[in-house]
């Protein structure tokens, strides 16, 4: 008998139902290859689930994720909601979906495929020998959920948001990016401002107190400026790059465009269990939505993390992977990573493309 998987589809807004729907293509294709049954049930979240419910994120949308293996998702927000108050914005829907599965690590490769390399922004000579980052992510902590308000100062109107980490939350995204470089070349760098900020002092000497744990890996420590220089400047010198939250939410972005587009990276936000959230990093881009254009690459691969981490299913992780590579060879391009002498498909054409090759 196959083993059932249960997955919540979550697609989100703008071209989030276009991105999954290509990605549940793939899904569907590597578990008949490698023998399991899928059995998705979808649900709300972000704007749609404002239009539909009045909330960015509906109690059944949380049960619904909490009784699946893991949740697929697309992405969330668009200037129809954007001048809805702080607690009933799209975003608020994925901070919650994250604290309520405790979701607290985020895992976003940023690979430059050899294919792709024309598309980086970075010179040839500043890629040579390939790109391969690791960022870990904290996820449910720090500033995006430290207290927050408005307030009098001075005779006149302020407002502050709180950076805070507890020893507990900075010791569990610690581990998550230790025992990922020991599957990688054994290197992490902490990202912090140690220099002008106490939390990040704090976090700091958590950080080396953990790696005590992990004698064979080699830590390295750089504030948050200089690790933004360094990523644009030499990338090749980083392996695993640990982060807060906010640090690691920019940071990331930054190195996705090193790989010539947005629409190329995927993510994996995990916790202690194996229920995981994969979704890619880019947004709902409502000025290309229903175009079927934009670019399911990164939604695919997301997949791919998803067989991997919570369905332990590696053997079908690695064929979409490879899938995604042939396809890439062969020349292949949406219009974000378009280059001279490679063939245009739209986003339809491009997860055919991907099918062709598992």
């Amino acid at each position: 008998m196959n083993k059932k998987y249960k997955i919540a589809l979550l697609p989100g807004d703008g071209i989030g139902p276009e991105v999954t729907c290509a990605a549940v293509s793939i899904l569907k294709k590597v578990a008949s290859k490698f023998k399991f049954d899928i059995i998705f049930k979808e649900a709300v979240i972000g704007g749609d689930a404002i239009d539909k419910t009045g909330n960015p994120l509906p109690e059944e949308t949380v049960n619904i994720c909490k009784e699946s293996d893991a949740v697929l998702m697309g992405a969330v927000g668009g200037p129809k909601w954007d001048n809805l108050p702080g607690e009933l914005r799209p975003e608020k829907g994925i901070l919650g979906i994250r604290m309520a599965l405790g979701l607290f690590a985020n895992l976003r490769p940023a690979i430059v495929y050899d294919a792709l390399k024309s598309s980086s922004p970075l010179r040839a000579d500043i890629l040579d020998g390939g790109l391969d980052i690791m960022v870990v992510r904290e996820l449910t902590g720090g500033i995006y959920f430290g207290e927050r308000g408005r307030r009098m100062k001075d005779g006149c109107l302020s407002s502050f948001d709180t950076e805070e980490y507890t020893q507990k939350e900075v010791e569990r995204i610690a581990h998550v990016a230790f025992k990922a470089s020991m599957k990688r070349k054994k290197k992490v760098c902490s990202v912090d401002k140690a220099n002008v900020l106490e939390s990040s002092r704090f976090w700091r000497e958590i950080v080396i107190n953990v790696k005590k744990e992990y004698p064979e890996v080699e830590l390295m420590h750089l504030y948050v400026d200089n690790a933004a220089m360094q990523i644009v400047r030499n990338p090749g010198q980083f392996d695993v790059l640990l982060t807060n939250n906010i640090f690691g939410d920019i940071l990331s972005d930054e190195a996705s465009q090193i790989t010539g587009s947005i629409g190329m990276l995927p993510s994996a936000s995990i916790g202690y269990s194996t229920l995981g959230l994969y979704e890619p990093i880019h947004g709902s881009a409502p000025d290309i939505t229903g175009k079927n254009i934009a670019n399911p690459l990164a939604t695919i691969l997301s997949v791919a993390m998803m067989l991997r981490y919570s369905l332990n299913e590696d053997s079908a992780a690695k064929s979409i992977e490879q899938a995604v590579i042939k396809t890439l060879d062969q020349g292949y391009r949406t219009s974000d990573i378009n280059a001279s002498g490679c063939t245009i498909v739209n986003t339809n054409e491009m997860a055919l493309r991907v099918l062709e090759n598992i």
